[in-house]
């Protein structure tokens, strides 16, 4: 891990040990929801969809049919605990194969099999497939690696390809580190036909830790950079190619949360050597800019239920809701001065620390010290979409504890100032969701509701509706009581399943004409 990715590491660590210690100051529960009401009251709750197009019924189907891979792919506890809090051990012991040892001979065993975070007969169990059909996959264990199953159905004539999204500790690394890195042109493979839609003069960029995820993965299925030769002898040519046992057959890459993003990421580079190749992103994290998001509609289907959180989880959200938080805190009378003190402190000693690395990494580039030629390629460029005008206003339209300090000893004002302006964001651009996007909300839902009043979580008896929707409405953090319940893929899948009988849509998993 080298020194940005530690320090981005501590700087989390430290931020949740303050607010723990915000919290342990004496914060009832009151304050609490009253926090979390003013953050839902003055959020931005998604425009009516009156006007908004429907969501295409193809894309719906071929979504609500693949979704069951992407959720196979999480083969550890985590998710039998959500489905089954009472007997998920009973529920993971079955799916894990335990109960029955005489199959153990007849399973496929993949790089990575273990118990514990899950193996091939666990993935093969919940999407209730024969062992044949699983032809290559990975359980990985480490950051920026991703676990990813390949299946072959012949009756569909289509080969599938599930990538696991975040579930160990090692997952959660991959997400963090958000900063971003310049794609190459290999990354962008699959855009060669879409350059009229791309500005072509300036780079391109994505979440660093996806980035190098799909970079990965892709070397694991077809891991033959030079492609365009006379012969090819990556995984997926050997399978799909001219004369192969797939010859013909339809690639779909599915995913949730993490694995959505790191799909379209490996989708993209892979487009132009298959063109019958489409994605399908399950509440996908924001891991392109908005040139390469936009170009990749085509073929990359990105699919948010609600409020979710991920998909508006980006480097630049998190630096704004930091600055809202402090906002908040400081104009509490009440508010522990020292704390707030320190959460800035924080805040800024971390911007700086970045600022230093970004500046000693430039000089060392400029004079070629560089060790490593791949590392000329990534750059930390900080996301900031805060208005420049309100990074600039006055020092008596904030009202905050430190209000009489220099402005050079004020910690509040200091983290105010470290925001880089609109100039910078055109060198930064935000991170979006990458392709089409759908949104499924659900009807007759009222968010405006009080907090404390009852908790809107549970199923919407009224069903749900799809649109089409603007990524540019997912750049904030959405704060509701279903953020969280919204992102668990089992609601995701109920979602679709209820859009599709509204609209009096079926998917037939025995029919070909469904899939190819």
């Amino acid at each position: 891990m080298g020194v940005i990715e530690e320090d981005e590491v501590c700087s989390v660590a430290r931020l949740l040990g303050d607010l723990v210690s915000y919290r342990a100051s004496g914060t009832g529960h009151l304050e609490f929801l009253a926090g979390l009401a003013l953050l839902q009251s003055n959020s931005q709750f998604p425009e009516s969809y009156e006007d908004c197009m429907e969501a295409p019924a193809f894309h719906l189907q071929e979504a609500a049919m693949l979704h069951k891979f992407a959720e196979a792919a999480y083969t550890g506890p985590l998710l039998d605990v959500g489905r089954n809090p009472a007997l998920f051990l009973c529920t993971w012991i079955c799916r894990q194969g335990i109960l029955t040892p005489w199959s153990r001979k007849w399973r496929p065993k993949l790089d990575g099999d273990n118990w514990w975070r899950g193996h091939a007969a666990a993935f093969l169990k919940f999407i209730n497939f024969p062992a044949h059909v699983l032809r290559r996959g990975r359980i990985c264990r480490e950051k920026c690696k991703a676990t990813y199953f390949v299946v072959v159905l012949h009756y569909l004539r289509c080969v599938v390809i599930a990538v696991r999204g975040t579930e160990t500790a090692e997952d959660l690394i991959t997400d963090g580190l958000g900063r971003a890195c310049s794609l190459t042109v290999e990354d962008l493979d699959g855009l060669t036909n879409h350059v009229h839609g791309m500005d072509t003069s300036r780079k391109h960029y994505g979440h660093s830790g996806i980035v190098e995820a799909a970079r990965d993965l892709f070397m694991q299925i077809e891991g033959d950079p030079k492609f365009g030769e006379s012969e090819s002898s990556g995984f997926l040519s050997s399978l799909i190619g001219d004369g192969c046992e797939c010859d013909g057959y339809s690639i779909r890459i599915v995913g949730h949360s993490l694995g959505g993003a790191i799909a379209s990421l490996l989708g993209i580079r892979l487009r132009c050597r298959f063109p019958n190749l489409y994605v399908y992103a399950y509440g996908p994290l924001p891991c392109v800019d908005s040139d390469v998001a936009e170009a990749c509609s085509e073929f990359v289907t990105s699919i948010v239920l609600d409020n979710e959180f991920s998909s508006r989880l980006s480097y630049g959200s998190i630096r704004r809701l930091q600055v809202a938080a402090i906002k908040v805190l400081s104009q509490d009378p009440k508010a522990d001065t020292a704390l707030i003190f320190r959460l800035a402190r924080r805040f800024l000693s971390a911007s700086k620390r970045q600022r230093e690395n970004v500046e000693e990494k430039t000089s060392e580039e400029a004079i070629d010290v560089n060790s490593s030629p791949e590392s000329q390629h990534d750059q930390i460029y900080p996301i900031w979409e805060e208005a420049e005008a309100e990074m600039q206003q006055d020092n008596e339209e904030f009202i905050n504890p430190f209000h009489g300090m220099a402005s050079e000893d004020n910690p509040v004002s200091q983290f105010m100032e470290t925001g880089p302006t609109k100039e910078d964001d055109d060198e930064a651009p935000e991170m979006f969701m990458p392709g089409l996007v759908i949104h499924i909300v659900p009807e007759g839902n009222n968010m405006s509701v009080p907090i404390w009043r009852g908790w809107p979580i549970c199923d919407v008896t009224d069903g749900y509706k799809a649109y089409v929707a603007n990524r540019e409405s997912f750049k904030e953090i959405m704060v509701s009581p279903s953020m969280f319940l919204d992102h668990l893929p089992w609601r995701c899948r109920h979602a679709l399943q209820k859009v599709l009988e509204s609209r009096n849509l079926f998917f037939d998993l025995t029919s070909e004409t469904d899939i190819v």
